[in-house]
């Protein structure tokens, strides 16, 4: 059966690939980014079947407007996946200037809130459907120079699973590791290095049907996608 799949930072990475896998199955996508023009050309890859807006998920009053309308026109999703993310520029924590830090925490913590606030009272509503937070490896270890970003993804294991413990017995909320995945973050990070790692539509392709599977039975669960 079709599922309503809502994902953010669809734009570009595992994000991206995953609306495209999603869509090649069968299911609808809807999912936002920032910026206008990649937005527009997702819409036009993709069809009209689909839904891409362009919304800030720091922005409360803007993800309200956006699930207002998407929750009329499609309903409560079956599917909703907490994608949107950034990684601050490696660095020492102390050297990390301060509008760096603040972004990565009101993206990556603060989106992700907005978002689930939003949409997840309908899904509550219907006792069906399953939230995904992106995790991550350093959601569950640390390196240096990426204290920022670790300290959002072991946000979303504990936001996760405190909102697990919160969900009538329909629904499941998972922190989700998506395993080492070439993107532009992963390239951030360590450069070419990066080639090595499993592209995003050879990930989106075990990813999906991993997703899609997700159920009551995996609440509360740290969750990383096979490899």
């Amino acid at each position: 059966m079709a599922k309503t799949i809502v994902i953010t930072g669809v734009t570009r990475g595992i994000g991206r690939s995953l609306a495209g896998e999603f869509a090649r199955l069968g299911h609808t996508v809807i999912g936002c980014g920032r910026s206008a023009e990649p937005v527009d050309g997702l819409q036009t890859a993709l069809g009209q079947a689909h839904d891409f807006a362009a919304v800030d998920v720091t922005d409360d009053r803007a993800v309200a407007g956006w699930a207002k309308r998407t929750l009329a026109e499609r309903g409560a999703p079956d599917l909703l996946i907490n994608n949107a993310a950034i990684i601050n520029t490696n660095a020492n924590l102390v050297d990390v200037p301060v509008a760096e830090f603040d972004a990565v925490i009101d993206i990556n913590i603060k989106g992700v809130a907005n978002v689930t606030r939003h949409f997840a009272p309908a899904m509550i509503k219907r006792n069906h459907g399953v939230i995904v937070n992106l995790s991550s490896g350093w959601g569950r270890s640390t390196s240096p120079e990426v204290a920022p970003y670790c300290a959002t993804k072991w946000a979303m294991e504990g936001m996760s699973k405190a909102m697990a413990e919160e969900l009538p017995s329909g629904m499941a909320c998972v922190p989700l590791s998506p395993g080492v995945v070439n993107t532009e973050m992963l390239q951030s990070c360590f450069g070419t290095g990066a080639d090595s790692a499993r592209k995003p539509d050879a990930f989106a392709q075990v990813a999906a049907p991993f997703l899609l599977a997700l159920g009551p039975k995996d609440n509360g669960q740290s969750l990383t996608v096979p490899g």
